[in-house]
């Protein structure tokens, strides 16, 4: 509980970090992108990579994909810079934008002009309250991490990537012609959503499957003596972690009924016909049947994420951060979560009429007027109090190591919007999630601020917009 209960304070010092300390109006400022510099021969040597693009950010809007390769900013030449260097490029102290030349998994190459997005640094936006506050809603909005029995490897020949843009598949085993062409089908939409084409006469790079799918003739049975831990991966296809039946890594094969394979090769066509270039292959250890053409829509997008820049190259640990909440455009002050310090333009708060500088007192009839300490160990005791509410069965244990995740049992809903309109538990903030039903059993998501104005005080209804994201990042050390 421990982790739980420091949650929101660890949060406002990630966020404070960045202050500009003896500055009066101090800001912080984004672009919406996270990149290290890359040490690959293969893509982007000494360049600043893209490693994740924050949802609805400057970044994302200028089109920004991750492995994108930042080759300028403002006309200069990344290569070899610091990491000093790039801070500072990349935060013009006299320019709200900067213009940025890309180059793009399939070599392109494109100028895009992304906008700062600066706020005040005591600023905490919806988005990091929804993480914080996100024990109210875990079906909406949590961080997980799985990891995958993935091995890659890649040319040692130094050769750019970016000088392969088409490929085309290998001939079809007439004898597994179904299942080839499935998961041919499957690459080459992942492909295709890269940007590369098909092309059947003249490709740069073949395609080239292996798999294989059997009872395990070393299986003795399960461990008598430890007790099997669920495993869960990230389906992007049903946009969810879902429990799949695999043993963990680091089991013994002689646990495993079954075994299977399944990889793909990437094989030069245009320069050095024959050379593999980039390779990726899964072996897994199964506890009960399952079936290639269902693991492969799971994971070939999983495997196709580390193509063309290879950050990790066997056991690659994901991060997948699932959000969706209400926004409403208030950005709320970390030391004082009444107040209101900052409301993006054009946002449903700022057509409504809510200013910096105002105090929300109320939400939905339950005061803000709290401390920090104050709303984090009632957040605690209010966790603490509802498990009794949840659905065992779902148990997980997310980004952070707090292992008693449970999704809301649907048959207590009732219990569960009681304990968030109960005024002493603090939970003026659950409006984040008031479009879910055990939060609001009603279908009408307008909200009721309580708003101090000056001298005035006034009653403004918002209707949000909810915002919805998914994030899936190979684990690694990046810069911001």
């Amino acid at each position: 509980m421990k982790k739980i209960s420091y949650s929101l304070l660890l949060l406002w010092m990630a966020s404070s970090a960045w202050a500009q300390k003896g500055k009066e109006n101090a800001q912080v400022c984004r672009i919406g992108l996270t990149y290290e510099i890359s040490q690959k021969a293969n893509w982007g040597k000494g360049r600043p990579v893209v490693t994740q693009v924050i949802p609805y950010s400057s970044a994302e809007r200028a089109g920004v994909q991750p492995n994108d390769i930042i080759e300028q900013i403002d006309g200069i030449p990344t290569v070899e810079l610091t990491a000093d260097d790039l801070a500072i490029l990349l935060n013009p102290a006299t320019r709200p934008d900067m213009v940025l030349t890309f180059q793009s998994a399939q070599g392109a190459t494109r100028t895009v002009r992304v906008v700062k997005e600066c706020k005040p640094v005591d600023a905490i936006t919806e988005a990091q309250l929804a993480m914080a506050f996100n024990m109210y809603s875990l079906e909406t909005t949590c961080t997980r991490t799985f990891t995958c029995p993935f091995v890659y490897t890649a040319t040692t020949d130094t050769v750019n990537f970016a000088q392969f843009r088409t490929f085309s598949f290998a001939e079809v085993d007439e004898n597994n012609q179904e299942l080839e062409m499935d998961l041919n089908r499957i690459i080459e939409r992942e492909m295709v959503k890269k940007g590369y084409e098909r092309n059947l006469q003249a490709p740069d790079m073949l395609v080239q499957t292996f798999y294989f799918f059997d009872k395990n003739p070393d299986y003795v049975g399960p461990n008598p003596i430890k007790l099997k831990e669920p495993v869960y991966r990230y389906n992007a296809n049903r946009n969810r972690m879902e429990e799949v039946p695999f043993l963990e890594l680091g089991a013994s094969s002689s646990e495993a009924p079954y075994v299977l394979q399944l990889g793909f090769r990437l094989i030069d066509q245009k320069l050095q016909p024959g050379r593999v270039l980039w390779e990726c292959e899964a072996n897994e250890m199964l506890e009960e049947a399952f079936g290639l053409k269902e693991y492969a829509q799971m994971h070939i997008p999983l495997m196709c994420t580390q193509f063309p820049y290879l950050r990790s190259r066997k056991n690659v640990r994901f991060i997948v951060t699932q959000c969706t909440y209400n926004y409403t455009g208030i950005n709320y002050d970390m030391n004082k979560l009444s107040n209101v310090v900052a409301i993006d333009k054009g946002s449903p708060a700022y057509e409504a009429g809510i200013q910096a500088g105002d105090v929300v007192e109320g939400i939905e009839g339950l005061s803000t007027d709290y401390t920090i300490d104050e709303f984090t160990a009632a957040y605690r005791q209010f966790i603490m109090n509802t498990m009794v509410y949840r659905d065992a069965s779902t148990r997980f244990t997310d980004a952070n190591g707090f292992d008693r995740c449970m999704y809301w049992d649907t048959f207590k809903y009732p219990e569960v919007n009681k304990a968030i309109q109960n005024a002493n538990n603090l939970t003026a903030f659950a409006y984040l999630y008031y479009f879910a039903p055990y939060v609001n059993p009603t279908s009408n998501n307008a909200i009721t601020f309580y708003v101090k104005q000056g001298k005035e005080r006034r009653k403004i209804i918002i209707r949000p917009t909810i915002r919805s994201s998914v994030s899936l990042t190979v684990a690694g050390r990046t810069s911001k």
